[in-house]
Order: C-alpha cells, then structure tokens, then sequence
C-alpha cells in the first residue's frame, strides 16, 4: 500500500489529501483527526463522547482504515480506547464501514464516518447489537469515561487530552454587557425629552447703517427654515427634535437694490412698510425740476 500512497496522481490519494486539508482548515471541538506520516491510508482520531449519556466526559482514539479504492469503497474503524460500547482493535460493524459495501456512497468521507462512530455510541439494545459491539453496565461505562481522558496512543505518543482538548469557555456577550453597564455613572434624567420641547427660534440683527433716514427707512424680516442634512422634514422630525428657525433682520438696502434683489432672490416672506420716506420724495422732485430746467435752456439756447 505504500507504493501507492506516495503516488500523487492516484485519485484516492488525492481525495485523503484534500479531506485532511480540510479537516486541518477547519477544526472541531468535538474530534480530531489526521493521517499518519508514513501511511495516509491509516488515520487517528479522538472522538469526545456524546453529551447527555454514559459517554459525556470521555475522549475515545480509534484507527480509520481506508481502502485504496477510496472512495469507492468505505473504510473500517477499530476502538482503541476503552470505552464499554466497542470491542478494541477490531473491525466495528456499522451502516458505513466495510461490512455494508452496499450502503457507502462515494461522497461521503472521513467526516462522515466520525460524526456516524459518535451516533452510534448511545444506542442500546437490539440497535446497539452487531460485530464489535459489547455492552457494559451504565457505571461501566462512566468510569471508562473518566479514565479515558489519560489514555496514551502508543502510536501518536499522546494522552487523549493532549489530542482533544476540552474547549475554552467563553464569557458571553450578556454578562459582559451587563458588567459594563453596572459600572458606568447614573445618568441625569430630564422631565421631557428633547422631541417634546418646541425648537428655539433665533433672532439674529445688523447694525443699521448710520445714514440721516436710518429712523425711518423699514426693516426687512426675513423668515428662514432650516432643513437637516441627511434626509427630508419628516425622517429629521422622526429621528429627532426640530431643527431650530433663525429670523434675521437684514440691514437697510436702496430702493434700486430691493429691485433687483426681488427679481432674482428666492421667495423669503418679507414685510414692508408703506410709507416713503419725504427726503427721498423731496430728492425725486429736485431731480426732475433740474431735468426740466435742463431741457428748456437747451431748447432756448
């Protein structure tokens, strides 16, 4: 068989090769396993024993033979381990090892084979009867289980639980959660949240210009909301309190200025006084008396 586990291009080589890729990949708490070094054909294993029965606690080493037709054909399992339920170093007759050729199908693998030895453990009975098979009294059994976890593999030179060992609790997220909130200060608490009070409106002002018709040229209001970045009014309203409103005072402006800013500013609610102020009346009149006067000379002239 030697020859034929260092040829590379054998599919059954190829096979074992990857299932033991696998298996190194990605580990489990509840067995281990691994071919040997001189013969990939033989694996070790640790099994831990199913919990809930006379088996919790123990850790059981077995052989895997696999043939070198695999994984056309299954492989053969042998207890190593003192156990109470398999006879040691014989051939365990189950559904997937090489006394039912018939029922194997290629795609199972090694896995399969360890997950299906640990099913087999509790069962009892008429079930529980076939070739390596023993049946030994329930406290048998739980102290096989105890001892089991010092068994050394004469092969691996390995106790059991040097193989397997037990997993590491960890605290769960829960406790430590509830740890960290006991320890942080009491917080301050309110009588209405931020949502229930109305928003704060600021007034903000300029300083008037300091020209002679500053006491009677009128203020321009201009009322402006504000929309949170982010979202609309109704996912900002949703999530927390309303924004707050500013009004501002703007300062004075010609009435030149006011037209053109009114073509082409956006809608502001604005507010104006209709009164005119005299002096600018008095100015519109000099004005045009001067035109006049200007016209008649040139026409006289």
């Amino acid at each position: 068989m030697a020859p034929v586990a260092m040829n590379k291009n054998n599919s059954a080589v190829k096979r074992i090769m990857q299932e033991a890729k696998e298996l190194a990949n990605d580990p489990c708490t509840d067995y281990s396993a691994a071919p040997l070094e001189d013969d990939i054909f033989e694996w070790h294993c640790t099994l831990r024993g199913p919990s809930g029965t006379e088996f919790e606690g123990g850790l059981y080493h077995f052989r895997i033979l696999l043939p070198a037709e695999y994984p056309f054909r299954p492989p053969s399992i042998m207890m190593l381990t003192p156990n109470g339920r398999f006879e040691l170093n014989t051939k365990i007759c189950i559904s997937f090892t090489s006394y039912h050729e018939e029922l194997w199908q290629p795609a199972w693998g090694v896995r399969t084979a360890i997950i299906g030895l640990q099913g087999f453990f509790p069962l009892k009975g008429q079930a529980a009867v076939g070739v390596g098979s023993i049946e030994y009294p329930s406290t048998e059994r739980k102290r096989l289980a105890a001892l089991s976890r010092e068994w050394c593999c004469p092969h691996c030179k390995q106790t059991t639980l040097e193989l397997l060992p037990d997993p590491v609790i960890k605290p769960s997220t829960s406790d430590s959660a509830t740890s960290c909130s006991s320890a942080s200060p009491p917080t301050a608490t309110t009588a209405e949240s931020p949502s229930d009070q109305p928003p704060p409106t600021v007034v903000l002002e300029t300083s008037p210009d300091p020209s002679p018709s500053s006491d009677e040229t009128p203020n321009i209001v201009h009322e402006v909301g504000l929309i949170p970045s982010g979202g609309s009014t109704g996912s900002a309203g949703a999530a927390g309190p309303t924004a707050p409103s500013f009004i501002t005072h703007a300062p004075r402006a010609s009435p030149v200025e006011d037209a053109t800013s009114s073509a082409t500013a956006p809608a502001t609610t604005v507010r104006r006084s209709s009164q005119k102020s005299p002096l600018i009346l008095d100015t519109a009149i000099c004005v045009l008396l001067v035109l006049v006067f200007a016209l008649v000379c040139r026409r006289i002239l």
